[in-house]
């Protein structure tokens, strides 16, 4: 087996934060980031489609926060399995195995090194959320077309199911369906930023109308969300992004009702839920689409800047506990996922040198 040649970036705690600077970005760390992951035994992935990159978080043998990147162009959607990252990407579903064996080290540090070993085309069909159901299958919110797919072995995807207010599959982003909750093993419920049934409609409908849908009965459970994004099965309970409002919250799947967990700094998309804390990335709102909402308001209210970043919230008190803050070049990030059991974690890009010479195999089967 080939060694891993990446070496990770450290982030190293000082009195208040740590930081380090990686390819133009400024990267900052809440002084208890190291121990949070130590405590709850985990480390996280995140990705940004701005800068078509895969970020690896985890914890170096000397206790402090690693930081791995990889090119991925306009990486989205994350799904960890053990052993295993999908990533939605441009015109590509990727995914990625962890070459070490059990007890191995990559450079001494990294106890989980995924290298690309698939990439199914799809087309730029602006892939969202990325998520697997029982058998294993691979479910994407194909976003282009308004519909949630699979993929396909001839055609570019598989469509299996769409929201009943889309008349018909078009590559028109009508609704803007962007996310998808699994739960027992398939799709449960995604989210869409309006009801619009044209072309590119929910652009008029980004203050107010935004819908949690129940994927099995096509019930609308409440449509008075702003740009909502990632549902998220947990306890029992559904949690989603109100990212026009800069909110976590839970819906009621009986009433409709909405209840504000948390107020985040910034433009909420992609989360994750641990040990009942919810990982969730925070950016910077862009010109056009992601300004003129609540959130502006509520920023402004609190005498406040948005963050381009990874929070860690409390979901019984609504705290931010921890965060990873990103500034420079980075404004725009998309999704996040918790790899439990995972300490120090690290990728390999596509196009690097080390794909051409990292070579494993099992001599096993020799």
């Amino acid at each position: 087996m080939a060694e891993a040649p990446a070496d990770p970036t450290p982030l190293t705690p000082s009195e208040t934060t740590g930081s380090a600077s990686q390819g133009g970005t400024q990267l900052t760390v809440s002084r208890g980031l190291a121990d949070w992951l130590r405590r709850h035994r985990t480390s996280f992935a995140f990705s940004s489609y701005q800068t078509g990159q895969l970020f690896l978080v985890g914890l170096l043998a000397n206790g402090t926060v690693s930081f791995n990147q990889q090119n991925f162009v306009r990486a989205m959607g994350l799904c960890y399995q053990p052993g295993r990252l999908y990533l939605g990407a441009l015109s590509q579903v990727w995914r990625l195995e962890n070459m070490l064996r059990p007890g191995e080290r990559a450079n001494t540090q990294f106890d989980m090194a995924f290298v690309p070993r698939n990439a199914q085309t799809v087309g730029d069909v602006d892939i969202h959320e990325v998520g697997t159901d029982a058998e294993g299958r691979v479910i994407f919110v194909n976003t282009k077309y308004s519909c949630l797919a699979t993929l396909d072995l001839v055609h570019s995807f598989r469509p299996i199911w769409k929201p009943p207010f889309i008349s018909r599959l078009a590559p028109e982003d009508r609704c803007h369906l962007n996310g998808v909750a699994f739960a027992e093993g398939r799709p449960r419920y995604v989210t869409a930023v309006s009801r619009s049934d044209i072309v590119t409609g929910w652009r008029e409908r980004r203050h107010e109308g935004g819908v949690l849908i129940e994927v099995d009965t096509g019930r609308i459970v409440t449509d008075r969300l702003s740009m909502p994004h990632s549902p998220r099965v947990h306890a029992g309970s559904v949690y989603v992004l109100d990212s026009g409002r800069g909110e976590i919250a839970q819906v009621d799947l009986d009433t409709g009702e909405r209840r504000t967990v948390a107020f985040c700094p910034g433009f909420l998309r992609g989360l994750s839920i641990h040990d009942g804390f919810a990982l969730v990335t925070v950016s910077k709102p862009r010109n056009g689409a992601f300004t003129g909402l609540a959130l502006d308001d509520a920023l402004r209210a609190r005498d406040a800047e948005p963050w381009c970043g990874v929070l860690v919230v409390d979901l019984a008190s609504g705290d931010i506990v921890e965060w990873l803050k990103l500034e420079g070049a980075i404004s725009e990030l998309f999704d996040v996922v918790a790899m439990p059991e995972v300490v120090c974690p690290m990728a390999i890009g596509p196009q690097s040198a080390e794909m051409r010479s990292t070579i494993t195999f099992d001599a096993m089967s020799a």
